[in-house]
């Protein structure tokens, strides 16, 4: 007999800096554990590891704006985030940390032979310093004022009053956003991974693989544009890098994360009593690797992660299927906790089971576009399809069979046409669940398991059994019929055991079986049947309603946290500037300017680049505006445009001035202008 096949399935390492959501289950945790469990079934040697992410600039902020050291921000939410897979029912093989002892050294290891590969580049730049707090800060420590509007207090990345994106070092009097200080600009070195020299083997490595188009399309796209990346930061909290003239740097954590499945794998090795274990997985080529990654991680995991091994001497598994489901939100947005718009999940589990969720996770399942939670599609996933018609199918059955057959599992006679037909329809119906399930489509998965619940339904109802209790003749028919019926109620457990785990072992349980489900093999039981005369334990109800004035006081409570979050104050009127004498106003040359052109800016969520003319001449200019005007409604209005104000390059675009605009709070309009034509001036 062969050895079972090697399956390593992976999940995007969740980030150690806050509480997990829903969104997060649905795209890269739920799949992952439901075709881990499913595999286990197919008699699979499966290994589903994972870990919680805990280095990056994220975290010391969040650390040290909460006063406590970054190790004990990271061992609060990695132990917030395992108890809340607990709950889900979330069964990985081992849940690590890239703070364990075996990250460090995997991590310099993949650096060492990325730089004696000649892929490693050392450059000298200037990065903001901090003379009060001994230190360099990333963009995420900065604030000052926008090199584009001025407001005074835009973040060190991106002004949040016009939208502009840019350097930390553009800003203007940029100061610490913990200590006020001011910055001052200081050469610093940094060593940058050159993913250009991986170009033409990434091509190659992404024809050979057959990945939904979402994600194969957008890492070709991207393969295209591939330069070199800073791997390095100016940083105490991270992974060290193992040069002598580097002892002050740390590790990007893009860089370090993903190869926290190695070490993890690693761990979990030692933890078995075999170190070298690890190697049966991240070193046989026959081992088939999956991943499971949100939307977001689809260039990390598509082109760095599998360039960065490219760059190695040791062979470790690239991966074969990389499922990435796009984004999952509530209620129509995106989940916020700044913004009161998520689900309180202590509330969650105490009044609802976590079958429910799992089940309402994987019907909605956003594989191919995106997808959402509403409170309304959660009461029909439950009521209607768990409640009406698989819960519903298995209780009636059982219950009939423990009132008119004394609790004992009948014997099967002479099959009639109905009957074929319910089993062939049966054996169809289970083949393409299988096949949903070895495609990674959770979402059809649930489909087909309800039609099966369906056809046992259907079938039931038609043979009425019923009726047939009533009159001897039928008596053996009626048997047959249970015994069917009872057929199916297994195949539902099997089925269903990689969406719905714990409801399933109930239905197995229910059914006459003492061996966990889990521990079965698909292929097996479906060929065995029921043991004529077998008692059946007594039935129970497995999913309760959710009721109307439940969802009410749901939807209710959601947007109530909303308005508590995002409650309306007196508008933050700006303070004024300090007095300026008419000459200074008049060393402003206001020009009416004329939009020809406007289109987005590429990795920009607020710039749009115009085309403006203005009168003499015709310019460019970025302005922060693309969440309050489309680019197509732009085109043909006179805006009031700063003619003399010296040029900024802004996302590498040249802006050579900048249009007015008036706003508060969160508001913003642009000043038009009706008759004059392009060039007047504004005084």
């Amino acid at each position: 007999m062969s050895d079972p096949q090697k399956v390593l399935i992976t999940s995007a390492l969740p980030y150690a800096n806050g509480p997990l959501h829903f969104g997060h289950i649905a795209g890269a945790y739920l799949p992952a554990d439901s075709y881990a469990r499913f595999m286990r079934l197919k008699g699979a040697d499966v290994l589903y590891v994972c870990g919680s992410d805990e280095y990056g600039v994220a975290i010391t902020l969040s650390a040290e704006l909460a006063k406590r050291s970054c190790q004990e921000h990271v061992d609060l939410f990695h132990q917030v985030n395992r108890d809340f897979f607990k709950q889900l029912g979330i069964r990985f093989d081992h849940f690590s940390r890239t703070t364990c002892k075996e990250h460090r050294p995997v991590v310099q290891q993949f650096f060492n032979e990325l730089n004696a590969n000649g892929h490693i580049e050392k450059r000298s730049t200037e990065q903001l310093y901090s003379e009060k707090e001994g230190r360099f800060l990333a963009d995420r420590y900065v604030v000052g004022t926008c090199p584009k509007c001025g407001f005074e207090e835009a973040r060190g990345d991106e002004c949040t009053k016009c939208g502009a994106s840019y350097e930390a070092m553009d800003l203007k009097k940029p100061r610490s956003k913990l200590t006020g200080s001011a910055l001052s600009l200081r050469a610093t070195t940094h060593w940058f991974l050159r993913f250009d020299h991986f170009k033409e083997q990434l091509h190659a490595f992404l024809k050979q693989r057959s990945w939904r188009d979402n994600v194969t399309n957008f890492a070709a796209a991207y393969v295209d544009e591939l330069k070199e990346r800073a791997i390095t930061r100016d940083l105490k909290w991270g992974v060290d890098v193992p040069l002598d003239e580097a002892k002050d740097k740390v590790f990007y954590v893009w860089f370090d994360a993903p190869i926290g499945y190695i070490s993890a794998t690693q761990e979990w090795a030692k933890e078995q009593g075999d170190p070298k274990k690890w190697e049966s997985y991240w070193l046989d080529p026959k081992t088939k690797y999956v991943q499971f990654v949100g939307k977001d991680n689809i260039p990390f995991h598509a082109i760095f992660f599998p360039a960065m091994i490219m760059g190695q001497e040791i062979p470790y598994k690239q991966v074969d299927d990389l499922v990435a489901n796009e984004f999952y939100h509530l209620e129509g947005r995106q989940f916020s906790k700044s913004s009161g718009w998520m689900i309180d999940l202590d509330h969650f589990f105490k009044r609802y089971h976590a079958d429910q969720i799992r089940f309402m996770l994987a019907a909605t399942a956003p594989e191919s576009k995106d997808s959402e939670f509403t409170w309304s599609d959660f009461q029909m996933n439950v009521n209607q399809q768990l409640l009406g018609k698989f819960g519903n199918f298995v209780n009636r059955v059982l219950v009939f069979v423990q009132n008119k057959l004394e609790k004992k599992v009948p014997a099967k006679g002479e099959l009639e046409e109905h009957d074929l037909r319910f089993l062939d329809a049966m054996k169809r119906t289970i083949e393409e669940i299988e096949e949903s399930y070895s495609t990674y489509r959770l979402r059809r998965a649930s489909q087909q398991i309800m039609e099966l619940a369906h056809l046992g339904n259907t079938y039931f109802d038609t043979k009425a059994p019923w009726k047939a209790k009533k009159d001897p003749a039928l008596y053996a028919s009626m048997q047959t019929t249970l015994a069917l019926c009872l057929e199916c109620i297994k195949n539902l457990a099997l089925v269903s055991f990689p969406i719905i785990p714990g409801s399933a072992e109930k239905i197995w349980q229910m059914v006459g079986y003492t061996e966990p489900l889990e521990k079965q093999d698909w292929n097996e039981v479906q060929a065995s049947e029921l043991p004529v005369g077998r008692e059946l334990q007594k039935p129970f109800i497995l999913f309760q309603k959710v009721e109307d004035e439940m969802i009410t006081e749901e939807v209710e409570n959601l947007e109530k946290m909303h308005e508590q979050a995002t409650e309306k104050k007196e508008p933050p009127y700006a303070p004024l500037k300090e007095m300026i004498s008419i000459d200074e106003v008049d060393q402003l040359d206001l020009r009416v300017g004329l939009i020809l052109e406007a289109e987005k800016v590429a990795k920009s969520k607020k710039l749009l680049k115009l085309e403006v003319d203005i009168g003499f001449e015709k310019r460019t200019l970025l302005s922060g505006i693309s969440q309050h005007y489309s680019a197509e409604e732009l085109v043909g209005k006179k805006v009031i445009v700063v003619a003399n104000l010296k040029p900024v390059k802004l996302m590498g675009i040249e802006s050579q001035g900048m249009v007015l605009a008036g706003s508060l709070d969160t508001s913003l309009e642009l000043i038009t202008i009706r008759d004059l034509p392009a060039g007047a001036i504004i005084s």
